[in-house]
């Protein structure tokens, strides 16, 4: 579902020109346009999906501040604010916030752009390449090792079966390692409440389910959901399918044989709680922190053997974000651990028609 521009005719029935809303729409940022009482009459789509309007009311006090200000000096106003992504979490817009007079009916035009996308996106992917360059060293090592060994062996038809099993090993865990980095890249490079749809939650869980189901048949575990979870969010439904699958992978991953993931919903002041529960060998208090960062593992040993990359729950942790969410983690170890990926709720809103 896509956002739709329109014009929103003011209560006194004031119209704008033609050529300024035409103007307003072909600009690269988003911008509303507010008669008196900061009343919007014009609103560009990203405007609702910052978050800076709810219910035709604007929810930022600092670019009220800012409105108020131009109306009362008639001078425009450059500066910056932040709007949270949502009601939890720590996830931000940072905008570079225009707001300038309009001489008709004593209007005011503010125009809105995110210009500190640029500078993020550039300090991930530095971060980003120191990370995966020494990740990428100990498949690669490997695999230039067993072929050689492979070689050295060629008259030993066994020898050359178990290296070359090996190699098999390597390389399917250095195509997964590469897959992770393009999801993450992915993530960390969008944003996913410009283009947004709207996504079920039943949907998200059972197709992350699906995902999963080859991998908890082998290791005989079983993945309950039994609910019908009728709510919605708002987002990019290919990423919110991958962080819940994440979430369940990892507890099928770190499980013992013959248990069970348990995946169930709960509601709280519009916030959707996911939660993933297993009954692995769980995360002390002291590493909690540190497991949503990039390339952090648990238990290295079992990460190799399960062909974890530790991008995993950094792929969560960043789609919750994106998102206007949260991931928690509650866990004892030996016991097991609950994942909890938390959403705002999507209410859909009432048409207005022209």
């Amino acid at each position: 579902m896509k956002f739709l521009r329109r014009d929103l005719e003011a209560p006194d029935s004031r119209t704008l020109p033609e050529m300024l809303t035409e103007t307003l729409n072909l600009l690269e940022g988003d911008s509303l346009i507010l008669a008196p009482g900061e009343v919007p009459i014009f609103v560009t789509p990203g405007v609702e999906s910052l978050g800076i309007l709810k219910d035709g009311r604007i929810q930022s006090s600092e670019l009220l501040a800012t409105v108020r200000v131009v109306r009362r000096t008639h001078n425009q106003q450059v500066g910056k604010i932040e709007v949270p992504r949502g009601p939890i979490g720590k996830g931000k817009h940072e905008l570079t916030v225009k707001v300038l007079p309009l001489t008709k009916d004593d209007l005011v035009l503010v125009l809105l752009s995110d210009e500190s996308e640029a500078q993020r996106v550039h300090d991930v992917r530095r971060d980003f390449v120191a990370n995966i360059s020494h990740e990428l060293k100990t498949p690669i090592g490997a695999l230039s090792l067993l072929s050689e060994a492979v070689l050295g062996s060629k008259d030993d038809p066994e020898s050359v079966v178990k290296f070359a099993t090996r190699m098999q090993s390597e390389a399917k865990r250095l195509t997964d390692l590469v897959q992770e980095i393009i999801n993450l890249s992915r993530v960390q490079d969008s944003d996913p409440l410009q283009l947004a749809q709207e996504v079920s939650v039943d949907y998200i869980i059972r197709e992350a389910i699906d995902q999963c189901q080859i991998t908890a048949d082998n290791r005989n575990i079983t993945v309950n959901y039994l609910e019908n979870c009728e709510k919605i969010v708002l987002g990019d439904r290919d990423q919110l399918i991958m962080a819940v699958h994440n979430l369940i992978e990892n507890a099928i991953n770190y499980s013992p044989e013959g248990t069970k993931v348990s995946v169930t919903t709960t509601v709280d002041s519009q916030i959707i709680d996911i939660s993933v529960t297993d009954q692995g060998i769980g995360i002390s208090e002291s590493e909690q922190e540190r497991i949503f960062e990039r390339f952090y593992r648990v238990d290295p040993a079992r990460s190799r053997q399960t062909g974890g990359t530790g991008l995993g729950l950094s792929i969560v942790k960043h789609v919750a974000s994106k998102h206007g969410g949260e991931v928690k983690v509650w866990s004892v170890a030996n016991v097991g651990s609950t994942f909890s990926f938390r959403l705002p709720i999507y209410e859909t809103p009432l048409e207005i028609t022209e």
